[in-house]
């Protein structure tokens, strides 16, 4: 069976791509959010085994989601997806949790590097 994968990301291409690459490699996208707030709601509902979160969303931030998510299940694994130019608030992520950073444009092969390394 697949793991589950929730994405969050406000550019709807984005997630487009992201879940592409991933149901092609056989993981489940059991969600998409397009800002912190609906990617604290979702993981709530769908209790994903991985969320692929961008750093930069409307309403409220990955970072801002991150710890949200984080303070309902300590446990939760999350992987961080900034553009260039992002390295402090990629550290910020880091320490409130994060397991790693994909920076944007990705290569397929870069998602699933992190993917596999975070969940399997």
């Amino acid at each position: 069976m697949g793991k589950n994968i929730l994405i969050c990301d406000d550019a709807a291409f984005m997630r487009m791509m992201i879940k592409d690459i991933l149901t092609k490699n056989g993981y489940n996208v059991v969600g998409e959010a397009e800002n912190g707030v609906k990617a604290i709601e979702l993981y709530t509902e769908t209790k994903p085994d991985l969320v692929l979160m961008d750093i930069t969303m409307p309403e409220m931030d990955g970072i801002g989601a991150l710890k949200g998510i984080r303070a309902k299940d300590p446990n939760a694994q999350v992987i961080m997806c900034s553009a260039m130019g992002q390295q402090a608030m990629v550290i910020e992520a880091i320490q409130s949790g994060a397991k790693d950073f994909i920076v944007k444009p990705f290569q397929a092969e870069r998602v699933l590097e992190a993917v596999k390394k975070v969940i399997g």
